[in-house]
Order: structure tokens, then sequence, then C-alpha cells
């Protein structure tokens, strides 16, 4: 088992990575003074470790509740959150008690929220069963709920007392879902680590065979890097918004299209080939870097063509409401070269239609 430290002073916590975890162990050290827990899980997840969880858990005497969620980004959403806290409430959950979070992104992000509001805010442990989940949405406190208008627009910065990411839950994972995972892997070599994007371009291939080496290096080196930036800026006012890289134009694709019809990393695989794209036509980058990013992502299996409905007024449409806007306008990461990363606040609503209308000539 590896452990990777996100220091935040009093609130720093483990992330813990391996196979074979004694969950019951983890999370009473985790959780030392809590008894009662609430397990936040969804319909295709919970079934599938639910129980050996609850065993575990009652081992270390801890009495266990379930809220078991619609799976998929669609049920992302108000409803869902007022679920867990309803639960809670039913259960009658005091500020001696925690959640925990069993699934991918979308149940970590929602049981994270309902932690941090029920009763301001009671501890909660992460459970990531996806690959994008243990690289990425587990990591770092962001905790949100969807509106109609925008992805994540309503959340909270609520750190996890600790992330346990079980490797062998990656077994179960359909291609899709380790596709998506490999978004947000990519997206990480690009902005922060050559050499481990280099690493990727040899390996990609064996995440589809479930190869547990190259999984277990991929997950490390994502949690140390998401690690080190989260502790140098938590709460995203410089640094961290270099892990938004493919972000700005992947969330407006997943608004336009509708939640869910995409999966998140889908979204950002093809957000960073567009954002590349713009990086070559301002000769941020070489042509020759922005071919070896292309086809990692087509090596990673991840979307590379914009929808065929889907317009340059229609991304811009949805970039207004999105998160990173400041004072009304929006900006843009793009890479200067692999493993490397600027923000860009000049970029023209006119340049984005330009290059999204020849992206689809």
């Amino acid at each position: 088992m590896e452990t990777i430290t996100v220091g935040l002073g009093t609130r720093s916590y483990p992330i813990y990575i391996g196979t074979d975890l004694n969950y019951g162990d983890l999370i009473r050290e985790a959780l030392p003074k809590v008894t009662d827990v609430m397990v936040v899980t969804n319909t295709t997840v919970g079934p599938l470790y639910f129980d050996e969880l609850k065993t575990q858990l009652e081992e270390h005497d801890f009495n266990v509740s379930e809220c078991v969620l619609k799976d998929g980004e669609a049920y992302k959403t108000v409803d869902s959150w007022w679920q867990i806290l309803t639960a809670l409430m039913e259960k009658d959950f005091g500020r001696d008690g925690a959640v925990i979070a069993l699934g991918g992104g979308v149940v970590g992000d929602m049981a994270g929220f309902a932690a941090s509001a029920y009763q301001r805010g009671i501890p909660f442990v992460q459970i990531p069963t996806t690959l994008l989940a243990m690289v990425d949405s587990s990591v770092g406190g962001k905790t949100a709920i969807n509106h109609p208008l925008g992805k994540n627009m309503i959340g909270a910065f609520y750190q996890p007392k600790a992330v346990i990411a079980d490797l062998d839950c990656l077994k179960t994972l359909p291609e899709r879902e380790l596709t998506a995972g490999l978004g947000e892997v990519v997206k990480t070599g690009i902005i922060y680590d050559y050499k481990f994007f280099n690493f990727l371009k040899d390996h990609v291939s064996k995440v589809f065979s479930y190869d547990l080496d190259t999984l277990s290096h991929i997950v490390k080196r994502c949690c140390e890097i998401k690690a080190s930036v989260v502790s140098q800026d938590e709460k995203e006012h410089g640094l961290r918004a270099i892990l938004n890289y493919g972000h700005t134009f992947g969330h407006a694709i997943e608004a336009y299209l509708g939640f869910g019809t995409w999966l998140h990393g889908e979204a950002v695989g093809l957000g960073m080939v567009i954002a590349s794209a713009l990086a070559l036509d301002r000769k941020l980058i070489s042509k020759d870097d922005f071919d070896k990013m292309l086809e990692l992502c087509q090596s990673a299996k991840l979307p590379t063509v914009i929808p065929e409905r889907m317009t340059g007024n229609d991304f811009i449409e949805h970039m207004r409401h999105d998160k990173k806007v400041r004072h009304g306008v929006i900006r843009y990461v793009l890479p200067v070269r692999i493993g490397e990363v600027k923000i860009f606040s000049d970029v023209s609503d006119d340049e984005v239609r330009s290059l999204i209308s020849r992206m689809k000539a």
C-alpha cells in the first residue's frame, strides 16, 4: 500500500492506494471518534461493494446505514443531494456521525457536498471506485451538484478525512469508464509532467488490459501531482486553476449535450484537443507537440471530433456560465509545452468561433 499526504496543516489527510485494502482499519484510523456512518453509493456500485464494506466497518464498531442514489451524471442534482440529507436526518445522525462516499466522481461530489452542509459539516471519507475518481475528483475537496445552466455550479470546498483508492475496484469497470478516467490522466501529464506524459505514451494500452503495475503507477503519480497542487492552492486562487485544462470546453460539451450524455472524462478529452488546437493557433505550442497530445488522446480512446450540431456560439454561450469566468471574461488554460500550461484571458469569441468552424470543416 502506498500513502500520499495532502498537506493542509491541521486538515491534512492521507490517500491510500493499493489492493486488498482493509477498509475498516483505514476508516477507523481516519474517524477515531465516530460511531454512525452513512455510506452513500449508487445502484451500480452498491451491489458490488457495499456488503463487504459494511462487514469490515461493523468489525470496527461502526453502525452502518446506506443511502443508494440513481447512477449517472444526470442525477447529480439538488434532488439527489436532498436525498442524502434526508437519509441522514431520518437516521438521526448528529455531528458525531460521518459520511462515506462509495462510488465514482458523481457520488463523491454529492456525498461530500451533503457532508459539508449537514449540521454545518460532518466528516466524510472518499472510497473512489472509478479511475477518474481515484486520479482526480476524490482528491482536493471540491464537492458540488450540477445546475441546468452549468456543471458544478453549486458546491463547496470541503476536504475528506481520507481517500481510499482500492485498485481492485478497477477490475469491474467497463472500458468506457477507463477511457473517461484517462481523460484526467492525460490532462495531468500535459499540465505538469513531461516524463509522465511519455510514460503514458508507452503504457496507455495496458490500462485496457487492467495491468496492475501500470494502473498503480498512474493513480499514484496523478495523486502525487494533485496533492502537491492542492497543498499549495486549496481554493483555486492561482496554481490550482491549471487543473482545469480541457474543462472549459469540456463542461460546455457536457451542458450542451445534456449531463450524462458524455462521461465527464470524455468531454475533458475533447476539451483538451480543442484547447491544444487553440494554443497551436496562437503559436504557443509546436505542431509536433500538438500531434503528440492528439495521438495520446486517440490512444486513450478519447473523443477528438466535435459533436456535429455544436457550433462556436454554442460553446461560448455555455462557457459564459463557467466557474472560471472573471468579470465576464472567459479564462482559458492552454498548453505552452508538454508539461506546462498557462492561463489566458485575452482569447476573443471570434477566435473560438473560427477555431471550432475550422475543426469541424
